[in-house]
């Protein structure tokens, strides 16, 4: 069984429906890029999959032995919370609030996934450093490693290359595609099209048409064609 399946699934606010009749799951091991255009509902539906905004119909069912508290999380950061006064180490740790239960404080074994994890984002030298002081790209280093002190098995990143600049973009890009070779399953939005037709295993674009299906099955398509168009418009408009 696949570790989330969507049926039907209808999104909006109050009687505006934003999208529906969705379909689509996710596979152990997948990397499923979703795109659109702004304001299709990418967030929403995101938003949706953990359980944090009530769908207005459909289902969504988990399954393959993922939990709902299995998931970690990535969201796009606002002005705010890049000022954040914590510290890296204390930002990272907090991912481990999920496997607290009612215990005050957290376990030895936490403590050292917190440290794992900072290892694994390259950020380990900068554990007492203050996270309103860290560069973007470091910024998503730590959020990404708090992601995964949450789960070892499904990560959902809202857009978390925004904002980035190109060679920093492509380092988050690796970070992620190495993860998904570890054996996590990835759920991203990305307005990047270009970047979901590189890496992706899947891609669900959602708007006026929606598709869901394999990368090459997207890039086959009519949608895919589209895609095609407009880049190689681009590069002729920028040559």
């Amino acid at each position: 069984m696949a570790y989330i399946t969507v049926t039907d699934l209808s999104l909006g606010y109050e009687s505006h429906v934003i999208v529906k009749n969705l379909d689509f799951s996710v596979n152990k091991g997948d990397y499923l890029c979703i795109v659109g255009e702004n304001g299709s509902g990418k967030t929403t539906l995101m938003k949706t999959l953990l359980h944090l905004r009530e769908p207005m119909s459909g289902q969504i069912v988990t399954g393959d032995g993922l939990k709902r508290n299995e998931i970690g999380y990535l969201p796009q950061q606002t002005e705010v919370q890049k000022d954040f006064p914590a510290s890296v180490y204390e930002i990272v740790l907090s991912g481990c609030q999920g496997r607290l239960g009612l215990r005050p404080f957290y376990s030895s074994e936490e403590k050292k996934l917190a440290r794992e994890n900072m290892e694994r984002m390259g950020i380990a030298g900068l554990e007492k450093r203050s996270y309103r002081t860290l560069s973007g790209g470091q910024q998503q280093r730590v959020l990404l490693a708090r992601a995964l002190c949450a789960t070892r098995k499904v990560l959902l990143l809202d857009e978390p290359v925004a904002g980035l600049d190109p060679v920093v973009t492509m380092q988050m890009y690796d970070l992620i595609e190495e993860l998904n070779r570890e054996g996590i399953t990835i759920i991203m939005i990305s307005h990047d099209i270009e970047a979901a037709a590189k890496y992706a295993s899947h891609i669900l674009h959602i708007g006026d048409k929606i598709f869901f299906g394999t990368r090459k099955e997207y890039l086959e398509g009519e949608m895919g064609r589209l895609f095609a168009n407009k880049r190689e418009g681009g590069e002729r408009n920028n040559g």
